[in-house]
């Protein structure tokens, strides 16, 4: 630890502030290292605010090891995309004994044998990603899209069963440690964190995992330095008068937001569930390497066991589902994994789950709750859905107070009254459904539900596309307030054009203030339009309402998305079947929106991936004068209207099929995919007899072993670049295995 020596700091505040940084460490490190605590939680709690308050009147006395500040130099980080060193995978489910035994077949006949397993509790939390160089911690990272995550490594130094740095008093750490766990809060700690906000006027948490990330996911840094900035304006006006008085009353509200903002956060807790990539350490079995990461201070589950036989896996379930609801956290599971990593490793895995672990689900949960009203939704392509509104109620560990009823005819079907009492079933993160109504509870005062022959926002009379529909829409694609609403919120999305600023109630805000009439003004908005809207703006001390940082950051993300691909510009416009698979397609086949406008079904439907139907809805699309008057103010805006990589690259990859596996230190997934595409090449997900070429970066899994299989060729990163530079060799002189590495 550095010990500042600041001259003017008194003696016994700068000894006060030794003493407690010293017993904050050995604190954590006794709790969730040695699991011997030394503290209770309350007194924790008081130390760490007095920390706080020290450092608050004494700015001089902050350093980068203090358990207050920023690990790793991630202070200005927060949110920003990190690329983990390694996939964060999901796992397959299995919800049934009969589907876990058919997974116990496959390993049996894969490896000979149903191996040693090791059988964990499934914690119903928020994975995140920490890496450690030479046991200090450099990265805290959101799982993201398994690739990718937000980096909330600032977020990491008010974790008490995060450590900073590893013990190392067994066995020095590894030069790299990757490690995977979840967040969350205790069964208490949620409960009390959901009275919170209610009392606050808020609404509760919906289950533990949505408040683990809402809490993780806070913006700390910039409340440390909004308190900093406004301190420093109040030391300034001096210590009368009226700006004064209201400064200091914005400098007590602002440290009283930072001070809960940072207790709700110090309430988590974390444990360690996997291994990402590692240097200097390679242990043998999963649960040896669990052994070795609690020495060195990190929180692993005690709930895990190493079983020999089906039996005993059928065992720990059995027995783990009998105590399910006696844990102080919710579980939704027991995960099973083989111990052996050398056989994780042979059994490799997909391009999204391992093969060698799975997740067994307990049975859905089926409760009673009232069906309070039956109302409708209108999408943005105009269909009208019915879904219900219920008595909050808590179900296969969420708050569920609405479901799904698909359509008028479903509702028909299930029988459900306005006014029941209806079965409800939640099935893991399955949206949930309403079974059906106990008819015994009917007291005559329930009323059937009339699905509406208006759009609730537009009035427009809802129709049938086709006559064999069973779906209502809505035609008033053009002016419905709700379509235009739920396009607007699409254009945002990361399918689309990826713009964090662009959420919902930011989609809201932009209809209700007037700012847009559709998607079209979107890149005409200007920081004067937003300023007249309250959802964008803020109060300034002494200087009135300025731009709020949501405000900042939706243009700023509007003219990066203005240089997006254009197979996101595709997406982004709303073109009814029209998802990302199409979108690169058309816009590698075409390379322009031009060319895709003035294409007709035909030539369309020729494309790989679009067929018929997406041909004719593209089409029917782009002879929309509204719609096409959308476009075109896109184009004036200056929004990217062509393939800039389709016409400035050659079409080396032109007819080929190429996998991509494993990770590839230049790329990421989607990188990769997007280059071979635009080089005319084909990025399947599966390997075939019909695969060219298999991509294969670090643990590439069962893809490399199935393609040297099939006698396809395998190439390394630096083969891939020159693939992609100069096209496949010769064929009579193209040989089978790795290409084109040294």
């Amino acid at each position: 630890m550095d010990i500042p020596e600041p001259v003017s700091v008194p003696e016994r505040e700068r000894s006060r502030w030794v003493e407690l940084v010293t017993v904050i460490d050995e604190a954590r490190d006794r709790y969730y290292g040695a699991d011997r605590p030394t503290l209770s939680d309350a007194e924790y709690d008081e130390l760490f605010q007095e920390l706080l308050e020290i450092e608050r009147r004494f700015p001089e006395l902050v350093t980068a090891d203090s358990p207050t500040q920023l690990v790793g130099g991630a202070r200005s980080g927060m949110f920003e995309p990190v690329q983990h060193q390694q996939q964060m995978l999901s796992l397959d489910d299995v919800f049934d004994l009969d589907e876990l035994g058919r997974w116990l077949d496959r390993l049996a006949r894969e490896l000979g044998e149903v191996p040693a397993l090791l059988c964990e509790l499934k914690v119903d939390g928020l994975a995140v990603d920490l890496v450690y160089r030479s046991g200090e911690l450099v990265s805290m990272a959101t799982r993201g899209d398994g690739r990718v995550g937000e980096d909330v490594t600032f977020n990491a130094q008010y974790l008490a069963s995060v450590p900073r740095r590893l013990t190392e008093s067994e066995a020095p750490a590894p030069q790299l440690l990757e490690v995977r766990g979840e967040m969350f809060f205790d069964n208490a700690e949620f409960a009390s964190l959901n009275d919170e906000m209610l009392d606050l006027g808020r609404s509760p948490f919906a289950n533990a995992r949505n408040a683990g990330a809402g809490t993780l996911r806070q913006r700390i840094d910039r409340r440390v330095e909004d308190l900093r900035s406004a301190e420093r304006d109040l030391a300034g006006l001096g210590k009368a008068g009226r700006g004064a008085d209201r400064a200091r009353g914005h400098v007590d509200r602002l440290r009283s937001e930072l001070d809960h903002a940072i207790r709700r956060i110090g309430r988590m807790r974390f444990t360690v569930h996997g291994i990402g990539s590692t240097e200097g350490w390679h242990p043998d079995l999963q649960s040896q390497a669990y052994g070795c990461l609690e020495r060195w201070g990190l929180p692993v589950a005690s709930t895990n066991e190493v079983v020999g036989s089906r039996t005993d896996v059928v065992e720990f379930i059995s027995r783990q589902g009998e105590r399910r609801f006696d844990f102080d956290h919710e579980i939704d599971g027991v995960v099973i994994k083989v111990d052996d990593v050398g056989l994780q490793r042979r059994l490799g895995q997909t391009s999204r789950t391992p093969r060698w672990a799975v997740a067994y689900k307990y049975p859905p949960e089926v409760v009673r709750t009232r069906l309070l009203d039956i109302r409708v939704n209108v999408g943005r392509t105009g269909r009208v859905t019915p879904f219900a509104v219920m008595e909050p109620v808590r179900v296969a560990g969420s708050t569920v107070s609405m479901a799904t009823l698909h359509n008028a005819h479903e509702v028909t079907r299930k029988g459900v009254l306005i006014g029941d009492m209806v079965f409800l079933r939640k099935a893991g993160d399955v949206i949930p459904e309403v079974i059906g109504p106990v008819v015994e509870e009917r007291d005559g005062s329930q009323r059937p539900f009339v699905m509406p022959d208006r759009c609730p926002e537009c009035g427009s009379i809802l129709a049938p596309e086709k006559s064999d529909d069973v779906d209502l829409r809505c035609p008033n694609s053009r002016l419905c307030p709700a379509q235009i609403r739920e396009r607007l919120f699409h254009v945002g999305s990361r399918g689309a054009l990826d713009i964090a600023g662009l959420g919902w109630k930011a989609a809201v805000a932009l209809m209700e203030c007037g700012l847009v009439d559709d998607e079209g003004d979107l890149f005409s908005l200007t920081s004067e339009a937003l300023a007249t809207c309250d959802f964008f703006t803020k109060e300034k001390p002494g200087d009135g309402r300025g731009l709020a940082a949501n405000a900042e950051a939706l243009l700023s993300q509007l003219a990066r998305a203005k240089t997006k691909a254009l197979w996101r510009i595709l997406v982004a416009l709303s073109i009814r079947h029209v998802g990302p698979t199409a979108a690169r397609s058309l816009a590698t086949r075409f390379g322009s929106l031009d060319a895709i406008s003035s294409a007709d079904v035909a030539e369309l439907a020729a494309c790989d991936g679009v067929g018929p139907v997406i041909a004719e809805a593209i089409v029917d699309w782009f002879t929309t004068d509204w719609r096409m008057a959308i476009v075109e103010k896109w184009r004036a805006c200056g929004v990217r209207m062509a393939e800039d990589a389709a016409d400035s690259l050659p079409h080396t990859l032109a007819g080929l099929t190429i996998v991509v596996t494993g990770s590839l230190a230049g790329f990421s997934r989607n990188q990769a995919e997007e280059a071979i595409a635009a080089r005319g090449g084909k990025a399947a997900s599966s390997v075939s007899s019909k695969t060219d070429y298999v991509v294969a970066g670090e643990n590439p899994g069962s893809k490399q072993a199935k393609a040297l299989a099939l006698s396809v060729s395998v190439l390394g990163e630096d083969g891939f670049r020159a693939l992609l530079d100069s096209g496949p060799p010769a064929r009579d002189s193209a040989p089978t295995g790795e290409q084109g590495d040294s």
